[in-house]
C-alpha cells in the first residue's frame, strides 16, 4: 500500500518541490497544506505529514502537529528553519528535520517516517533530531 504524506507548507515552491520528492518515491501525496484549517482538512487522508512551523496563518505548525498526530493517528515530522522553536520537542509527534533540506536528507526522512508509522524498525537520519519519545510505562528513558 502507499503510504500518504500531506505537506503542510505555505512557501508553494518549497511545498511543491516536496511533493514532486514524495511522487519520486512511490509515495503518494495528499496535498499541500498553507494553514492550519487546509492541514487539519487533508490530515485525515494521511499517514505521515511534514509539517513548518510558521505558515500563512501563523506560527501554527506545533499545534497542527499534535492534532495530526493524537487526532488522526498521523506520523508527524517537523521541517522548520527554527528549529530551536520546537523545544524538547512536541509529545506524540517523531522530530525534526533544519531546513534548508536536501532531496537527499528529505528522502532519508521520508524513509524513516513510513517506517515509523509502519511500526517497522529503522535507523533515523543524521539529519534527523528526534524527540525524547515516553516508554510503556510513561516515563521518560
Amino acid at each position: 500500500m502507499k503510504r500518504r504524506i500531506l505537506v503542510v507548507e505555505d512557501e508553494i515552491f518549497v511545498a511543491a518541490e516536496i511533493e514532486h520528492v514524495v511522487e519520486e518515491m512511490g509515495l503518494k501525496p495528499v496535498g499541500i497544506a498553507p494553514d492550519e484549517r487546509s492541514a487539519l482538512a487533508l490530515g485525515v487522508q494521511a499517514d505521515v505529514a511534514l509539517v513548518d512551523l510558521n505558515l500563512r496563518d501563523g506560527p501554527t505548525g506545533i499545534r497542527i502537529g499534535q492534532a495530526l498526530a493524537q487526532t488522526h493517528g498521523v506520523t508527524v515530522l517537523f521541517m522548520t528553519a527554527n528549529p530551536s522553536q520546537l523545544g524538547n520537542g512536541v509529545p506524540g509527534t517523531v522530530g525534526v528535520l533544519a531546513k534548508p533540506v536536501t532531496d537527499r536528507d528529505l528522502r532519508a526522512a521520508l524513509v524513516y517516517a513510513v517506517a515509523r508509522h509502519d511500526a517497522r524498525e529503522a535507523t533515523p537520519p543524521a539529519r534527523l533530531r528526534l524527540f525524547e519519545q515516553p516508554d510503556a510505562l510513561g516515563a521518560t528513558g
